[in-house]
């Protein structure tokens, strides 16, 4: 079985965000980049059903030269092969994210596509739905177990208050949710053999952007709390700030 992960470099979800002085962008300076945590679930399982079924896991990344960190990252997991799309632009919406993937993707053999649900840097949820409209393919997203028999899968995939079970045949593409697996720790001496490891470069085919971010803000700081009183004598003042100052009443 051949299986393809695409996978996101971002930023470490413990970095202290900037705003760049553009005001459109982040400051990338002393900022640490790894692998976007939804696409680790999507690597573990892709491992997991070559450990069972057989066959090759490749990871796909769009990026600068620097994301081939990232791929390293989860060769070492166990991977077989990585290939970087290289871009040197870095704001790129997901329709650009999205048709770059899919002519990548459109000569070369696979049975299965995997992606995180989102990328914890933009939370967009829509690279992977894209992929799959744009090579005409089933798409499951969010999902949380999923089995493979004679060439059809069957995935539970989360919803508000349970889960729904879809089955589909192959190829198609899933999207991994948290609690689809627990992402295995790399060894030394996988870590060791990714560094080793060559890893394909092509030039990314990218179409014009179809969003542009207009601008990029923290967002406020929160106020101190301010103590108004005890019991029910302090109700009506309580009342009368909720109401003119506050202006939730």
């Amino acid at each position: 079985m051949n299986i393809i992960v695409c996978i996101k470099r971002v930023p470490d979800t413990e970095t202290r965000i900037r705003v760049a002085e553009n005001g459109r962008t982040i400051q990338t300076r002393d900022v640490n980049y790894v692998l976007s945590p939804y696409d680790e679930f999507a690597v573990e399982e892709a491992i997991r059903l070559k450990e069972r079924l057989g066959g090759e896991v490749t990871v796909i990344c769009l990026g600068p030269d620097e994301a081939a960190a990232v791929i390293r990252n989860a060769l070492a997991m166990g991977a077989d092969r990585g290939v970087l799309l290289k871009t040197a632009e870095t704001d790129l919406d997901a329709s650009v994210t999205a048709a770059a993937l899919a002519a990548a993707l459109a000569d070369r053999p696979y049975d299965l596509l995997l992606f995180g649900k989102q990328a914890v840097d933009d939370d967009n949820a829509q690279v992977g739905p894209m992929v799959a409209e744009l090579l005409n393919l089933p798409c499951v997203c969010q999902i949380v177990k999923l089995e493979i028999t004679d060439g059809r899968a069957v995935v539970h995939r989360q919803i508000e208050g349970g889960e729904e079970v879809v089955e589909t045949t192959l190829p198609a593409v899933f999207t991994a949710q948290k609690g689809l697996n627990e992402p295995r720790y790399a060894s030394l001496k996988d870590i060791m053999r990714a560094k080793r490891a060559t890893i394909e470069e092509q030039a990314a085919t990218l179409i014009p952007s179809r969003v542009e971010t207009v601008s990029l803000s923290l967002p406020p700081q929160r106020q101190a709390g301010r103590f108004i009183g005890k019991g029910v004598d302090a109700v009506p003042e309580l009342i009368r700030r909720l109401r003119e100052e506050a202006k939730v009443l």
